[in-house]
Parts: structure tokens; C-alpha cells; sequence
């Protein structure tokens, strides 16, 4: 299996506010390079750098103007005197949301930001450019006739939604991906998220689309970050209903139940028979992740490889979550692994 992976993720590191606390971001350039060299280690297979692609790819699954304030944002918050990370102040909440973009900055990164999780610094737009190449590369892998390929993106990408960023996530890789698919000419791509953290950035770009289903499993958005999303009865609206299917899980979960849920999704998806699959692969859902409450042991990521390999079609692999411990390279090889075994 091609790996694509470029050492410009290293240009995005910074804070974030949480538990009350201004702190490095739990989202560090130790992840990726944990994944990179563990692909290494084990001979996963030939690791490539990206193609450059055209801005237009990231503005089909977004929108003009915020990519444009995603690559202009840094200059106007460096144009008020400022140069620690730029993070939000005030967001537009719900008796004050409106479709009207402010024209100072700190009122941009409220509007287009879900959290203060996404620092913005000075090469954070090349990162998160490139990572979204990244993604696209591997796609162009399929179109070339790879059965599979692994997207070594970062940063991550899921939380991002047409117009907003957070969750670490600025451009949405995956549904850049998806999209990608279906302006080449496919008629039906599915995504699937196994990181711990419900994709309502995916599910807000492909709601109400029949042409990509969006499934997710992750814990139960009651009392796990992004909260407010990711509920059983989000199925989509118009053209997508049904198209958008959610399993919340309960804290504790084991693989015996998240294996059900995950058979459970993986048949939904044969039945779409979509000609591309895009696996958003976060490998927070380990029993160590600090910032997670799965209990998945290393060896059952083998298992989630196996169940994805079933669904029977070409498939992106594409890095989201896993935080601050060694074994997140073990268990994201070990998917990779478990999907080749299924499909040789």
C-alpha cells in the first residue's frame, strides 16, 4: 500500500484553550511522525510525497470565501500588531447567528470557527494545504488503479465543515477526497469515520446528498466533544436521507460492541456500493487516548481493518485522530494491515 506523507505538517503546531487553560495543543507534530515511522518500520509499502493540486479542490467541499479567509487570516491578525496563534473571541451564537462576515478579524475567526481547538500561525495555511494534498494524491493513487492507499494527512481534518473550522481540522480531507470522486465522474462515494470523535464537519458538507453517504461511529455526542452532533437521528435531509447514518457508542466501549456497530455500518455500506470508499481513520478509540473513552486494545484495530476490507471496493485511507501515545502508529498500521490481509 502507497503511503503519501510530507514533512511540511511540521509547519502547524500551537495552543489551544482547554479545561479552562491556554496549553499546547494536544494535536502535536509528534503524531504523524509516531504513523510515518511505524509505516517504515514495518515495510507497510513505497511512501510518496503529494502532488500540488488546485485550490478549486478544497473550495468544491468548502466554499470561496473560506478558503480565502483560511489563507488571508494570519496577514490580518499580524496587520493589528499581533503574533502569538490566532484564536477566536466570540462566536456567533444562536440568537446572534447570521450569514453577515465581519470585516475585522477577531469577528472572522468566531464566525468561521467552531472552537478556540484551531490555532492559526504563520504556516499553518502551508500544513493544512498540503495535508489536503495529501489526501488528493492518494484519491489520484485509486483513479490510477490501487486497490487502497494511505492519506498520512495532518492536520487532521473531520471536525472542518464548509465553512468553518475546528477540532484541530481546518480543510476537511476526507470530503475534499469524496468530492474529488465525484467531479472525476463517480456516481456514488461513501465515507466512513472510525475516529472517536463524531465527523460533523463530513456530515454539515454531505447532508443533503444522496451521492455520498456519510456513516460515523463514535462516542455518544451527549457527553463527547463535538456534543452537539452525531446523533442517531441525524439520517440526512432531501436528497440525503438515509444517506447520513450515526452509531454513538457509550463511554467504556469494547470491541465486542464496537465490532456489532461497525458489522452493522460496514453492510449498510455494501448496500450503497459506493465505487470509492474514504475511511476518515482516527485510532483515538484506543483504551490509552487521552482525550477519548474507548477501550479498544492495539490488536482490534486489525479487526476494524478486516470489516472495512468487506465492504469490497478501492479505499483512501485518510489519518484523522489519535493522541499523545507511542502505540498510535501500532494501531494505525495495524487497520492497514487487517484491510490488505482481507483483500490479498
Amino acid at each position: 500500500m502507497f503511503t503519501v506523507f510530507s514533512d511540511s505538517h511540521r509547519l502547524h503546531h500551537g495552543t489551544e484553550l482547554k479545561d479552562g487553560v491556554l496549553k499546547p495543543s494536544f494535536e502535536q507534530p509528534s503524531r504523524a511522525d509516531t504513523v510515518h515511522k511505524r509505516v517504515k518500520q514495518v515495510g507497510l509499502g513505497q511512501i510518496i510525497e503529494p502532488r500540488a493540486f488546485d485550490r478549486s479542490c478544497y473550495v468544491n467541499a468548502h466554499s470561496e470565501r473560506y478558503v480565502t479567509f483560511l489563507e488571508t487570516a494570519w496577514s490580518e491578525w499580524c496587520a493589528t500588531g499581533r503574533t502569538h496563534d490566532a484564536l477566536p473571541l466570540v462566536w456567533p451564537v444562536r440568537d446572534l447567528a447570521n450569514e453577515h462576515v465581519p470585516t475585522f478579524i477577531d469577528g472572522k475567526l468566531g464566525f468561521y470557527a467552531m472552537d478556540a481547538g484551531s490555532p492559526i500561525t504563520a504556516t499553518t495555511w502551508q500544513a493544512v494545504k498540503t495535508s489536503a494534498d495529501i489526501a488528493l494524491t492518494g484519491l489520484a493513487l485509486i483513479d490510477e488503479g490501487h486497490d487502497s492507499a494511505f492519506a498520512l494527512c495532518r492536520p487532521p481534518g473531520h471536525h472542518a465543515a464548509r465553512e468553518y473550522m475546528g477540532g484541530y481540522c481546518y480543510l476537511n480531507n476526507a470530503a475534499i477526497a469524496a468530492q474529488q470522486a465525484i467531479t472525476q465522474g463517480a456516481k456514488r462515494v461513501a465515507v466512513l469515520d472510525v475516529d472517536f470523535h463524531h465527523g460533523n464537519g463530513t456530515q454539515n458538507i454531505f447532508y443533503g446528498r444522496g451521492d455520498v453517504m456519510f456513516v460515523s461511529l463514535h462516542g455518544e455526542p451527549a457527553v463527547s466533544y463535538p456534543y452537539y452532533s452525531g446523533f442517531s437521528h441525524e439520517v440526512g435531509v432531501g436528497h440525503g436521507e438515509g444517506c447520513n447514518l450515526n452509531y454513538p457508542l457509550p463511554k467504556n466501549t469494547t470491541w465486542e460492541s464496537y465490532r456489532t456497530a461497525l458489522l452493522h455500518a460496514c453492510k449498510k455500506l455494501q448496500q450503497f456500493a459506493p465505487e470509492v470508499l474514504v475511511v476518515s481513520l482516527g485510532v483515538d478509540t484506543f483504551k490509552d487516548d487521552p482525550i477519548s473513552h474507548f477501550l479498544l486494545e492495539s490488536e482490534d484495530f486489525i479487526g476494524i481493518g478486516e470489516l472495512i476490507a468487506d465492504v469490497g471496493c478501492p479505499t483512501l485511507f485518510v489519518m484523522e485522530g489519535g493522541y499523545m501515545v507511542d502505540e498510535i502508529g501500532i494501531n494505525a498500521v495495524n487497520v492497514l494491515h487487517g484491510y490488505e490481509s482481507k483483500r490479498a
